[in-house]
């Protein structure tokens, strides 16, 4: 059995949350560096095996957005959690289009909606179980009046859509400044423009080491991976960074990502010649193919960040659902114990990605009412 991954570009989640008990402060933020020895060589003292609690973060990312739009809300006067007492604004809000009866899709959905609950953020569900009876244009037509809504600041479209829908038109239709997945082809654009590195926003140079401050919305997954980079302290810059995995929702843009932060960056395929000796290269490894514990211990540099976007299910007679889940990267055949800091599968990359989207939609607002 298998699930999302980077080499399936037919979902927008990636992960569930789970309980990891690690030590992280009111901010979800490590202090150390990261990159790992040269070589087999290097420095015995090196501390192994930290675990990047992606719950954690997510949880503190998810308390910041909820602090600072009651900070906002009684600025301008609106009323959120009941402080404020205008209507200034209103508060963000998240329209989620769920088409078909996928039980894997609607539980993606109901975190979404709960998580935004819980942000302080407005959630809008528009479902269309009958998947025979859906056409393009009803998807279309509900699209084009969220883009009209001011009450509505983000627009998700639950991946993936029935074959039958043209999942680019529909993608496509999304006003690009409420696109809070980041899939519309003016975002995807501008991530991979060089002229977006160089250029400036209201006069000052756009800072890429503060992804809130980009001024169009970015992939929620690979800006979950990049987030969880920054909150363990790890200094991107000058490092070597592979990226296992090419798909248009992980695998390419989180590599444009780690590039603008000038990574040098190799991204590592299923044609790639001795991917191992490729990826242990590598001082940040980023993991996304969709193949179970395919990233051995001996394809990584001592000491070296691993984030796994994996998410497959294997049999595991053992456990009660008959599987369990593991990431890309064999975590417990001993990955762990040679990476500096490594994310667990659940727990790492996952609950991230719904901490980002409650970021973009946050972020759209904000632009909304400058």
């Amino acid at each position: 059995m298998s699930s999302s991954s980077d080499d399936n570009d037919n979902n927008n989640d990636v992960d569930v949350d789970v309980d990891v008990d690690v030590d992280v402060d009111d901010t979800g933020l490590h202090k150390p560096n990261c990159g790992g020895g040269a070589s087999e060589g290097g420095d015995v003292t090196m501390e192994l095996g930290r675990i990047i609690d992606g719950k954690a973060i997510a949880d503190a990312i998810r308390t910041e957005i909820s602090r600072e739009l009651i900070g906002r809300a009684a600025d301008v006067d609106v009323v959120v959690d009941g402080i404020g007492g205008g209507k200034i604004g209103g508060r963000p809000g998240l329209a989620v289009m769920l088409v078909g009866n996928r039980a894997d899709s609607a539980t993606y959905v109901r975190m979404k909606q709960r998580a935004c609950a819980d942000a302080g953020i407005s959630s809008y569900l528009e479902t269309y179980p009958d998947v025979d009876g859906v056409t393009e244009e009803m998807l279309l037509d509900r699209i084009r009046r969220w883009n009209d809504d001011d009450d509505v600041h983000g627009i998700l479209v639950q991946l993936p859509l029935p074959p039958k829908i043209d999942e680019g038109r529909i993608l496509g239709a999304v006003n690009p400044a409420k696109d809070v997945d980041g899939l519309h082809p003016s975002n995807v654009a501008r991530l991979f423009s060089s002229d977006t590195h160089d250029r400036t926003h209201d006069g000052e140079r756009l800072d890429w080491t503060d992804l809130s401050s980009v001024p169009f919305h970015l992939p929620c997954t690979p800006q979950g991976c990049v987030e969880l980079l920054d909150r363990i302290g790890c200094d991107i810059e000058g490092k070597r960074a592979v990226v296992i995995g090419r798909s248009n929702l992980v695998g390419l843009p989180v590599a444009m990502m780690l590039v603008h932060r000038n990574a040098t960056v190799t991204i590592v395929h299923s044609r790639t010649v001795d991917a191992r000796d490729v990826v242990r290269e590598a001082d940040i490894v980023i993991a996304a193919a969709g193949k179970a514990n395919m990233v051995k211990s001996d394809w990584l540099k001592r000491g070296c960040v691993v984030i796994d976007v994996g998410i497959n299910a294997i049999n595991d007679s053992t456990a009660k659902r008959g599987y369990r889940l593991v990431g890309d990267v064999d975590y417990d055949g001993g990955a762990k114990d040679v990476a500096g800091w490594i994310t667990p599968v659940p727990g790492g990359v996952g609950p991230m990605t719904i901490a980002m989207l409650l970021r973009n939609t946050y972020n759209s607002w904000k632009r909304a009412n400058k």
